[in-house]
């Protein structure tokens, strides 16, 4: 699992998604990089990704409710903070994966660890 509040820069590689315009507040937006299924989330004008799968039952996550920083999957309403992919809510209780986000001249860019 990885938590981008804990990584080395040096083995992060940054893909270039979308420009900012294409996620104004409030939305999410749905992305591969390399095999990652990601959702990008803009709350308040801070970007946050995740990885797209619930450590529950492996279904897709990014399609559930946000209460605050966290999202309800809505499968079976385990719950994870965006911010660190750390599981508060059972079912769920294994972190997904959280990635560094970064805005670049006008572009979104999600980090991803180097394989």
């Amino acid at each position: 699992m990885f938590n981008y509040t804990t990584f080395d820069e040096s083995k992060i590689e940054y893909s270039e998604i979308a420009p900012v315009s294409e996620l104004p507040n409030g939305e999410r937006l749905f992305v591969e990089v390399g095999d990652k299924p990601i959702v990008i989330f803009n709350i308040a004008g801070q970007f946050f990704a995740i990885r797209d799968i619930c450590t529950h039952d492996d279904g897709p996550l990014g399609d559930g409710d946000l209460e605050g920083l966290n999202i309800v999957c809505p499968r079976h309403g385990g719950e994870f903070d965006v911010q660190t992919g750390k599981a508060v809510q059972t079912p769920a209780v294994v972190d997904i994966p959280a990635y560094p986000v970064q805005v670049r001249d006008g572009n979104i860019f999600v980090g991803i660890p180097k394989e």
